[in-house]
């Protein structure tokens, strides 16, 4: 396993760590955001049906109804919820590992910098690149703002147990609660658009032909999520959706 301890210990490795656990974390923000535009279906979904059609079991709005499928998966191979307690590991790990690995880049940027130069020339970088320290921090802290929100209801003002719904209307009614997520959502964007260039420059698919798709997809990813994810507490803010 030497080869591999090399490997990690390098650069390369850990842009590699990086990038998978990137792709794994840019997996689960597009699938949350489809999950959430659930938001907007109206009317309410009926789990079961009797033999005569008649609903045998309490509707439940769109997205309560996704939120109750996300805790069964699993059942019978797993227990309620075992599904969802493997994807929250593989996600926890991801982050830590993808935390640790940018913390160790950073290390070894500030390492190989000079230092004996007062004046350094200036490189051409983009703001979402500029930004991504500081953007990692305030998504770490929206994440734990996030948790504390809706999945233990802590910090929610009206939090009901797997009423998804309703504890979205009740956090993002308070205004300052949706500018937070607003502004988080901004600096997930920027995060995710540096984050997508690099990493297909860290997977070796860098070209001056590629590029020009791999920023156009950079940027295509960052504006539909972003868009997406402002719209839930801006619609609740507004009164679109009550």
């Amino acid at each position: 396993m030497s080869w591999f301890t090399d490997l990690y210990q390098s650069a390369v490795g850990k842009k590699a760590v990086m990038a998978v656990t990137g792709i794994i974390l840019f997996g689960f923000v597009l699938g949350h955001m489809i999950g959430n535009l659930k938001l907007y279906e109206p009317g309410t979904y009926c789990a079961y049906l009797d033999a005569s059609g008649t609903c045998a079991s309490k509707p439940l709005p769109y997205l309560d109804a996704y939120g109750a499928f996300l805790r069964q998966v699993g059942a019978p191979a797993l227990p309620a919820s075992g599904a969802l307690w493997i994807v929250r590991v593989v996600l926890l790990v991801a982050v830590i590992l993808h935390m640790w690995a940018a913390w160790q880049v950073t290390r070894l940027s500030q390492a190989a910098r000079p230092s004996g130069y007062v004046n350094q020339p200036k490189r051409h970088t983009s703001y979402a690149s500029r930004t991504m320290r500081w953007g990692g921090i305030i998504i770490l802290l929206f994440v734990i703002y996030h948790l504390l929100d809706f999945t233990t209801g802590t910090l929610n003002p009206g939090f009901q147990e797997g009423a998804v719904r309703r504890n979205m209307l009740a956090s993002f009614s308070v205004w300052y609660v949706a500018l937070f997520y607003i502004v988080a959502q901004v600096a997930l964007g920027f995060h995710l658009y540096h984050g997508l260039w690099s990493l297909f420059q860290s997977l070796g698919w860098n070209s001056p032909r590629f590029n020009r798709w791999r920023s156009t997809f950079a940027h295509a990813f960052a504006w539909i999520i972003t868009i997406g994810n402002i719209s839930f507490p801006l619609a609740v803010w507004t009164g679109l959706v009550r």
